[in-house]
């Protein structure tokens, strides 16, 4: 059974930036298209960046185009988020999961995604 652990949250203030780290445990991610999702205070859990997974298809939420970066190093079953130009609705618990399948593009539904870390927490000052 895989599990996936999140890091990298933090407190930061508007305009800076992050990175998260998602690392597997118990099976390579190699074969699976990943993504990350945020969930705000009182709302739903959105699709923000997904992977594919031959490592070239990639796709955003509309929010997060040209200051998000999803990349993945299967070597090290590793999934990273890079975010720029942070802004305060970005806060959030980041959440990693791990799609049902190789998906190209990636999918942007919770429900095609089938394995999820616990979450980090992201606050964004303004």
């Amino acid at each position: 059974q895989v599990q996936l652990i999140e890091s990298g949250g933090g407190l930061v203030q508007a305009g800076g930036s992050l990175r998260l780290s998602c690392a597997a445990s118990g099976r390579s991610l190699a074969e699976y298209a990943m993504g990350w999702f945020r969930q705000a205070p009182g709302k739903g859990r959105e699709f923000v960046a997904g992977i594919a997974r031959d490592s070239f298809r990639r796709d955003y939420t509309e929010s997060v185009q040209g200051r998000f970066a999803i990349s993945r190093d299967d070597a090290e079953d590793t999934v990273y988020l890079d975010m720029g130009s942070l802004k305060p609705e970005d806060t959030g618990v980041y959440y990693c999961a791990q799609a049902r399948s190789g998906f190209a593009p990636p999918r942007h539904f919770v429900q095609d995604y089938v394995v999820w870390g616990q979450g980090t927490q992201v606050a964004v000052s303004s």
